[in-house]
């Protein structure tokens, strides 16, 4: 957990060095980090580059390391996202905004229950409502949910019948977070 925070802080401290003194033009790009996920062993990274005044785009990505109960699951998943901001009195990448998303996401399971190992792909998507604020042209502030559906690759290694519990993974869900992040 003490290395995502480290990691974070590296960046913020890099990109602060390199916010220009110039705060009367826009920024067109976002670096940001959730900053709840180190809290179950997981990095949580987006990069957001504004295309107009109505529109972004966003790229996600996540490292995971977590164990939950005797199951440890080690992956990664990428998240591409079509933001439209709806807001008239702001201009993206700030205010309101709706966001179809997919999301791709690979796990290794393993367990020391009969030393059970298993893969799990998903492949899904979700629609997003948000709201996102740049305060001084340099911090973001974001918080956002919206529904999410995922379709389940699995191919497990059952040692002697270990019963994986795959729900978490497969079918509807509820995508929600928050971001801090550096307006570049």
């Amino acid at each position: 957990m003490g290395k995502y925070y480290r990691i974070f802080l590296v960046l913020v401290a890099v990109f602060c060095v390199t916010v220009s003194a110039n705060a009367q033009q826009a920024k067109q790009n976002l670096v940001k980090a959730n900053p709840m996920s180190p809290l179950v062993r997981t990095g949580s990274f987006f990069y957001e580059r504004a295309l107009n005044e109505d529109m972004s785009v966003q790229l996600g990505f996540f490292y995971s390391g977590a164990s939950i109960s005797d199951t440890r699951f080690r992956g990664f998943g990428i998240t591409p996202e079509f933001r439209y901001y709806v807001s008239e009195a702001r201009q993206a990448p700030s205010g309101i905004y709706v966001a179809p998303f997919l999301r791709y996401q690979n796990f290794d399971l393993s367990t020391e229950v009969n030393d059970a190992s298993a893969t799990i792909s998903a492949m899904g998507g979700g629609l997003l409502v948000g709201t996102q604020r740049v305060l001084s042209n340099v911090i973001s502030l974001e918080a956002f949910i919206g529904p999410s559906y995922a379709s389940l690759n699995f191919k497990g290694a059952d040692g002697d019948g270990y019963d994986w519990d795959t729900g978490f993974f497969d079918g509807f869900g509820v995508r929600f977070g928050f971001t801090v992040g550096l307006a570049l």
